[in-house]
């Protein structure tokens, strides 16, 4: 699947990967020179497209079907994963994914949001937004990382917890509270990124760290912009009107101070080469574990909450 203002970029690849596959299959290598015009229009086209997005377009490219999950950069990133399951009280939530891993040689714990990556999966994992028990999974996690002194690791990627009756019933803004609440004094080191949508309090849940991290092409807000649409002009169709007013992209935020560190992706965004973007990802996470590791807990805790306190400083 392609957006439209990606159209042109798509179909340079496609001609760029036949030519390849030719040269691969034996054919005569004549095609060298067009194969390097191609991907200097390639280069240049990215360039342009990317300089010229929409807000409406940015959302597009964070909630992209084929962009990377928090499965894949785990695969990519870590090793020696060891999924856990349960929240020991309801069930287990697919829509919540985590367990211990090595980052290097790191031992760390990992959560994140896992949506899915067709219309089955999507189905099974309630496309990314968690109910309660992902929650308290996931905070049974964060209290083993404390237990056994691991770096805790948090991916984000969900468009609002799950927002139905039943959801509620079981406890999910008591979920949600309760890893705020958590996650703001646990004794272990924690950086979150968010790697597509981070999206309302089923963000925060796991999104409450001591260096906030952000993909270069990822999106960050307090609600979708198709929910702020509803609130504001009572209709989704202005959507694209919210995502401009909300500034919910990295760069907004770095400038608003609430993140700490923006991502790079590679050129196209993560989609187009994830096992690149896994690598740039990894490169920061490495980074910035080492440097909190050097700080003493109480310092790092009390870092941690000065941080949140400073934020929303209305300027004169």
């Amino acid at each position: 699947m392609a957006y439209e203002f990606e159209q042109p970029l798509v179909d340079l690849r496609a001609r760029i990967d036949s030519l390849e596959s030719e040269r691969k299959n034996g054919k005569p290598d004549d095609a060298g020179p067009e194969l390097q015009e191609l991907r200097a229009e390639l280069a240049r086209q990215t360039t342009d497209v990317f300089a010229q997005l929409s807000p409406w377009d940015r959302v597009q490219l964070a909630r992209h079907p084929q962009r990377p999950r928090t499965l894949d950069y785990i695969r990519s990133a870590f090793t020696d994963f060891v999924e856990l399951h349960g929240d020991r009280r309801h069930g287990d939530d697919l829509a919540v994914v985590g367990g211990p891993a090595r980052l290097n040689d790191m031992p760390v714990m990992v959560i994140g949001h896992q949506k899915g990556k067709d219309a089955k999966d999507n189905q099974r994992r309630n496309f990314g937004m968690a109910h309660p028990e992902g929650f308290r999974k996931a905070r049974r996690l964060m209290l083993q990382a404390e237990k056994f002194g691991l770096p805790l690791v948090t991916l984000l990627d969900i468009p609002g917890a799950s927002p139905f009756l039943a959801d509620e019933e079981r406890g999910q803004a008591w979920a949600i509270a309760e890893n705020l609440q958590t996650m703001s004094r646990l004794r272990t080191p924690i950086v979150v990124t968010v790697i597509g949508e981070g999206g309302s309090g089923g963000a925060l849940a796991l999104g409450i760290g001591d260096r906030v991290l952000m993909l270069e092409h990822s999106m960050y807000s307090v609600a979708s912009p198709e929910g702020a649409a509803s609130i504001v002009w009572k209709d989704a169709k202005f959507a694209p009107e919210a995502a401009k007013s909300l500034r919910p992209f990295a760069d907004d935020l770095a400038n608003l101070g609430i993140i700490h560190r923006i991502v790079p992706e590679p050129a196209g965004g993560a989609h187009v080469d994830p096992r690149g973007a896994a690598q740039l990802l990894k490169t920061a996470l490495v980074e910035e574990l080492a440097a909190l590791q050097e700080l003493p807990l109480p310092k790092l805790i009390d870092r941690r909450y000065g941080f949140y306190r400073s934020l929303g400083v209305v300027a004169p």
